[in-house]
């Protein structure tokens, strides 16, 4: 049996004139977040966490952002890519944790839905996603507000599903 473990980190900077997507949800806010993709730093640590599990290429090498195809791209479409990839060199999703730091807007009413979307785009149930959200205090730049930030860790086993 080969059982990995990976992590995944991402973080955006707010941008003005974007819809804000964590978690694959959009959460209402007055500001979205900088990136060539949606910004979603919560798929986009996933995503890593994942790719680093199965030693593959990470997140900027798989969707660079100088590759016009991932222009506004939804980062669950890019986690879809992911998990077929995955699939194909026969490795299967066992869970995540995930932790999404930002200091606004309070993410934790959202927190359900966003378990929901990422469990149905890995095609598990809901108990093996956990994701919470926390703040920094106000230190730093995410404490500050200056965007919203995310880390992951998955575990995934090679061979027949479990």
């Amino acid at each position: 049996m080969d059982i990995r473990v990976g992590s995944g980190i991402d973080v955006h900077a707010f941008a003005e004139g974007r819809r804000l997507v964590v978690g694959g949800t959009v959460v209402p806010h007055n500001r979205g977040l900088e990136g060539h993709s949606d910004g979603d730093p919560a798929v986009h640590a996933l995503i890593d966490a994942l790719l680093g599990a199965a030693a593959m290429p990470d997140i900027g090498q798989r969707f660079p952002s100088s590759d016009p195809r991932y222009a506004g791209a939804n980062s669950l479409d890019l986690l879809d890519a992911v998990v077929h990839d995955l699939r194909e060199r026969r490795w299967h999703f066992i869970n995540a944790d995930i932790t999404i730091v930002a200091q606004e807007p309070r993410l934790s009413e959202f927190v359900p839905a966003m378990r929901a979307v990422v469990a149905e785009r890995l095609k598990v149930e809901t108990g093996r996603v956990g994701i919470k959200a926390t703040t920094m205090d106000h230190l730093g730049a995410l404490g500050r507000a200056e965007g919203v930030g995310a880390l992951a860790v998955v575990l995934i086993q090679r061979g027949e599903p479990g």
